[in-house]
This record gives structure tokens, sequence and C-alpha cells, in this order.
């Protein structure tokens, strides 16, 4: 296995997203109950941000609000370090230790093809 492409073969390519001015709770509630580490945050249908479970102790806490008053937009990363389905897995090792990121979103013509994550990619 040598691509993104081949790579996103073996997954599920659903995608769970979240609204920027919904709460960080309902972020997290979704996140528990999907049982994934990862929401892309979406506005018109544009991918603005993204928001992980390691987020909001870190910065929600910073912010000292409850985690029902804390928005996505308060706590998401806004930059989203994302690769192609031609990139190779050696790139996207790269990527995610240079940035220091779990999970990379697969982009093509600005459309999501789904999210690789750092355990994805050691598996290979």
């Amino acid at each position: 296995m040598n691509t993104v492409s081949e790579l996103l073969q073996d997954k599920i390519r659903e995608v769970a997203y979240v609204g920027p001015n919904e709460t960080a709770h309902d972020a997290m509630q979704l996140m528990a109950d999907k049982k994934i580490g990862v929401l892309l945050v979406e506005e018109n249908g544009k991918m603005v941000g993204i928001i992980s479970e390691r987020d909001y102790p870190g910065k929600a806490k910073a912010l000292h609000k409850p985690l029902q008053a804390v928005l996505v937009k308060e706590i998401m990363s806004s930059h989203v370090v994302h690769v192609s389905p031609d990139d190779t897995i050696e790139h996207c090792m790269e990527l995610v230790t240079k940035n220091h990121v779990r999970h990379l979103p697969v982009l093509k013509d600005d459309k999501i093809l789904g999210i690789i994550s750092i355990g994805d990619l050691s598996k290979t």
C-alpha cells in the first residue's frame, strides 16, 4: 500500500461534521456516540476547521467556561492539514509528524473523500 487512495479503499468513508456555532459539548457527545476522535467543522458547505477529542481539555479550559458554553469555533483548528488521494503514505507520515496532528482529511477538488488517522498510517 503506497497511496492514500489505496488506504481509503479499506476504510469506511463516513465523515462526521459539526457546525462552528454548535457547542463543544455537543461536538464531544457526537464523537462519543460515533466512537470517533475527530469532526470536520463545516459552514455553508465548506470545511472551515477540524475539532478533535483533544481540543477540549487544553483549549476550552483556557477559556474558563463550562463545556456547554464553549462554541466549536472557539476551540477548533481553522488551519486544516489535508492530503489528496494521490499522496504517498510516507508524505502523510511526514505531515502528521511535522504538524503534530493525528488526523488528515482527504480532499480531491475541494470534495472530502474521507479522513485517515495516524493509526491507519501506522498499520501500513
